[in-house]
C-alpha cells in the first residue's frame, strides 16, 4: 500500500505546496492548508488517480483532516 501513501502525499503536495511525508498528523484545515475548494480538488484527484469514490455529500472533514487519515480512508476503500 506504499503507492497509495505516495500518491496521497503527492496530491497533497500539489494542492498545498507542502511535503507531508514527515507530518502525517498535521491538521490540514486548522493550518489552513486545505479549504473547501482544496477539498473538492483533493476528492477529484483521489478519484482520478486512485479510483476512490468519496462523494462530497458524504464528506466528513474530521475524518479527512490529516494526511494519515486520508491515507487510511483511501486504503479502506481499496
Amino acid at each position: 500500500m506504499d503507492d497509495v501513501k505516495e500518491t496521497v502525499l503527492s496530491i497533497l503536495k500539489d494542492l498545498t505546496g507542502e511535503d507531508f511525508s514527515t507530518k502525517l498528523d498535521e491538521n490540514l484545515y486548522d493550518s489552513a492548508l486545505l479549504d473547501s475548494m482544496g477539498t473538492v480538488q483533493l476528492l477529484l484527484d483521489l478519484q482520478d488517480k486512485l479510483g476512490v469514490e468519496a462523494p462530497i455529500s458524504e464528506f466528513n472533514r474530521s475524518e479527512w483532516d490529516t494526511p494519515a487519515k486520508i491515507i487510511a480512508k483511501v486504503e479502506a476503500t481499496k
